[in-house]
């Protein structure tokens, strides 16, 4: 009898989020504009573009905030506005979502409150995030007196409370201190090594560069382009920038291959001192595609 060999039948994961030619508009203004992604678990997917792009719509829409003018939202395979949805996710918004007046605990025992936590667990749960961000030590103190970058991290924490699959973050580093960022990218980092699926919006390319895994670049409410950092760059980047000082005259040349052309140079004879490499990055790519620099 011939056995015939196994076919491996290849495991197709369903996107943790899936957008379907969306789209919302504001009267005569279209925000997004038939927006197509998905999203796998575990990854860092990044929304990257100028302010006025549509990041902050396309995280409403994520969330069920919004509802899409046409086109399908899914999270976890349900739409958005469905309780079960809701309960995976966690947003931490743009607009600071705390009571000043309040301590970093009670704006927690709050918000746990609302997302059905009390007791015992809810007590538990406070804490845990307090430490997570960093806070733990200010927890007693009104958020009035906090920093910028304080509030944004109890802002992620009170995202975190429900202990939530997908988070979304928008602009989390707007107004923060340097010491209160580099706390945020170690706590995202961590949540992504939780298994958490992060939807993080920004429009500091350097951000992106170093938190995600994919990026998304948006402008006007549409995808321009989608890939890994790396392939954005070698797919939309340009040219690197050569520059070298010879016989004291500064002189430069844009190539796509520096270390050949470094070889070539040399092989002529060129006195090249000072030498310098400047490689495209994320803004030179957004560059390219709009015409327009990335912070405008």
């Amino acid at each position: 009898m011939i056995q015939m060999p196994m076919i491996q039948t290849p495991i197709i994961q369903t996107p943790m989020i899936q957008l379907n030619r969306v789209s919302r508009s504001f009267g005569d203004l279209l925000a997004v504009d038939q927006f197509s992604i998905g999203i796998p678990r575990g990854e860092i997917f990044g929304l990257l573009g100028p302010n006025g792009a549509g990041k902050s719509t396309l995280i409403s829409l994520i969330s069920g905030q919004l509802l899409p003018t046409s086109g399908s939202v899914l999270v976890n395979g349900l739409p958005p506005v469905s309780i079960a949805a809701k309960r995976q996710m966690g947003i931490a918004p743009q607009s600071l979502a705390v009571y000043e007046e309040l301590s970093a605990r009670d704006n927690l025992e709050f918000f746990g409150r609302l997302y059905g936590l009390n007791g015992a667990g809810l007590k538990s749960s406070c804490v845990k995030v307090l430490e997570f961000v960093g806070l733990s030590d200010r927890a007693a103190d009104r958020v009035e007196h906090y920093s910028g970058g304080m509030k944004r991290r109890l802002n992620l924490a009170i995202a975190l409370l429900h202990e939530p699959q997908v988070l979304l973050l928008d602009e989390p580093t707007v107004g923060v201190d340097p010491q209160s960022r580099n706390r945020l990218f170690e706590s995202i980092l961590a949540l992504k090594a939780q298994g958490k699926t992060i939807v993080y919006t920004t429009h500091y390319m350097e951000e992106a560069e170093k938190l995600c895994d994919r990026v998304a670049i948006v402008e006007q409410g549409k995808l321009l382009a989608l890939d890994s950092v790396d392939r954005l760059i070698r797919q939309h980047g340009g040219e690197s920038l050569l520059s070298w000082s010879s016989a004291g005259v500064e002189q430069s040349i844009k190539t796509a291959d520096p270390l050949s052309e470094i070889q070539r140079l040399l092989a002529t004879g060129c006195d090249m001192s000072e030498l310098s490499l400047a490689r495209p990055n994320l803004e030179q790519v957004f560059l390219n595609l709009t015409g327009r620099h990335l912070r405008d």
